[in-house]
């Protein structure tokens, strides 16, 4: 499955932007889906997943409360809205994919996905 990722952009602390990962190549529903990120000079951390099928979600504690992963299959697309920014959120982001069987229930680690995006970056002005 190959992934396109978009929405990032310039945007003031405590505003929101909604990014958007679109998938070609198979069918988004075979995949469970997560979102991480990288700042400059930092390693790459998970920032929430979502099962095939959305039955289940997970979200990094640095995001609880602000952010909100969810998929749509039938548009072959996952997103990450994300509210109340910080300044601390500036990154680039990336979606990825790992195929699974079952529903399954998203992991954090990055190399539990094959697929990969080729990010898009969010800047939060303070």
């Amino acid at each position: 499955v190959q992934l396109q990722a978009s929405g990032g952009g310039l945007v003031q602390a405590g505003g929101s932007l909604r990014l958007s990962c679109a998938a070609s190549g198979r069918t988004l529903s075979d995949y469970i889906m997560g979102w991480f990120r990288q700042a400059p000079g930092k390693e790459r951390e998970f920032v929430a997943g979502i099962s095939r099928n959305g039955g289940s979600s997970y979200l990094a504690d640095s995001v609880k409360g602000r952010f909100t992963i969810s998929r749509d299959n039938a548009k072959n697309t996952a997103y990450l809205q994300m509210n109340s920014l910080k300044y601390e959120d500036t990154a680039v982001y990336y979606c990825a994919a790992e195929f699974s069987p079952l529903e399954g229930v998203p992991r954090t680690p990055g190399d539990a996905y094959y697929n990969w995006g080729q990010g898009t970056l969010v800047t939060v002005s303070s």
